[in-house]
């Protein structure tokens, strides 16, 4: 029997550790808290069949302008951390022309295609369909010409890719949402997503299905890990493990311990937070503001406000000041009620130069294999890599080319 140590327990690596076994691995999670409790917890909760294309970085001197100016909520930035992040954004810049752009859509979407019946067989298996509701999402405008230009790329993206939407007008989005404010442009309303009550619930559903079919769940220091004569080991609180297969998938720490071993790979750190709130009014369905970048769904907790990206040092003090815009604006359209937490969460996305994640096995390291750096869809993506990545493992054929996501394209 083949065996694995997957190092990470967020949505990437309880699914990764949920496919090796499903191939027969024995298969040891290893992660230094429970899992789900990292930055798999704290994303809006929409599994996103519809996000066809990565996120490229603007390159309209105007919005860049805006962002310099801090005049856009969508990302924020720490002037003296910017330092640290020069290269990898000019990396992700250069990549973001409309030429790589459309390449990097055509392995992006690959995996997209695979996310929601990825998803459905765990969510199955793991008996948590109270988490799942399978009715989209909708995405606001303010600005009438900006629901216009919303609308011709949505078009786009059905015909290329079958995406399914819904158009809302003013009328049309008051009658949905009747406790929203009655004056607004409109929505397009993405038909094929799902959403998540919980979303570090069902990364919990997904690992406790792992351990009902005889997976270990450990904690554990990910940078102990040591290479062996026959494959690697690790410090956990059950003592030192081996086995000949580790699978890296600490999202963004992934670099960090892959760098023991000679690797360099460039992310870009988006940090993000998140509020819950109680007392006010509820949404039908969760609710993306793109005119001041934020995102809220009603969740167990009550409406979720979740923010954009703000680039800062990885050990930096909450300098939630996104989500303070993110939650006047919201005031505006719906009363949403008080704070539950006393302090916002937050977390790093690991986005990588060329939008792609790293995915395959390490050279030069026999038996050492990698799984992250899905920008903002790692909770979507993390079931369809996992299958990806796991057939690779067992020597089957996948229905997927690999090559875009080889971690010695950097």
């Amino acid at each position: 029997m083949q065996s694995a140590i997957v190092l990470g327990g967020g949505m990437v690596g309880v699914s990764t550790a949920l496919h090796l076994q499903r191939r027969g691995w024995s298969v040891t999670l290893v992660d230094r808290k429970e899992p789900g409790r990292e930055t798999s917890y704290g994303n809006a909760g929409i599994i996103q069949s519809e996000a066809v294309r990565p996120y490229p970085m603007p390159r309209d001197p105007a919005i860049l302008a805006r962002i310099a100016m801090g005049r856009t909520n969508d990302v924020r930035y720490r002037l003296a951390s910017l330092p640290q992040h020069a290269g990898p954004l000019l990396r992700y810049w250069w990549n973001s022309t409309p030429e790589r752009h459309r390449e990097a859509t055509i392995a992006w979407a690959r995996l997209i295609a695979y996310a929601t019946a990825e998803h459905d067989t765990l969510i199955r298996d793991a008996h948590a369909d109270n988490l799942i509701r399978r009715a989209g999402y909708r995405l606001l405008h303010r600005d009438p010409a900006a629901l216009e230009q919303a609308i011709a790329i949505a078009e786009e993206n059905q015909r290329d890719f079958g995406v399914t939407f819904r158009v809302l007008d003013g009328r049309e989005l008051a009658k949905a949402e009747p406790l929203l404010r009655d004056d607004l442009p409109g929505a397009i309303h993405w038909l094929g997503p799902w959403t998540v009550s919980d979303p570090g619930g069902l990364v919990s559903a997904y690992a406790g299905l792992f351990e009902r079919l005889g997976g270990t769940l450990l904690r554990g220091d990910a940078q102990t890990l040591t290479e062996t004569t026959s494959g690697w080991s690790v410090d956990t609180s059950g003592g030192r493990i081996d086995a000949a297969h580790v699978v890296v998938t600490l999202g963004p720490w992934s670099p960090q311990l892959l760098r023991k071993f000679g690797y360099r790979i460039p992310l870009v750190r988006k940090r993000g937070y998140h509020m819950h709130y109680q007392g006010g009014r509820s949404l039908d369905l969760p609710l993306v503001d793109t005119a001041n970048g934020y995102a809220m769904a009603p969740m167990a907790k009550g409406i979720r406000i979740t923010t954009g990206a703000e680039l800062t040092s990885p050990d930096a003090p909450a300098t939630p000041i996104q989500l303070g815009y993110a939650e006047a604006a919201a005031r505006e359209l719906i009363e949403i009620g008080s704070r539950v937490e006393p302090e916002p969460w937050f977390g790093t996305r690991p986005c990588t130069t060329d939008m792609l994640p790293v995915l395959g096995p390490v050279p030069r390291h026999r038996g050492l294999w990698v799984n992250f750096g899905h920008g903002h869809q790692g909770f979507t993506l993390g079931p369809a890599t996992a299958r990806v990545l796991a057939e690779t493992m067992n020597g089957e054929a996948s229905a997927v080319d690999t090559s875009p996501y080889r971690l010695d394209r950097f």
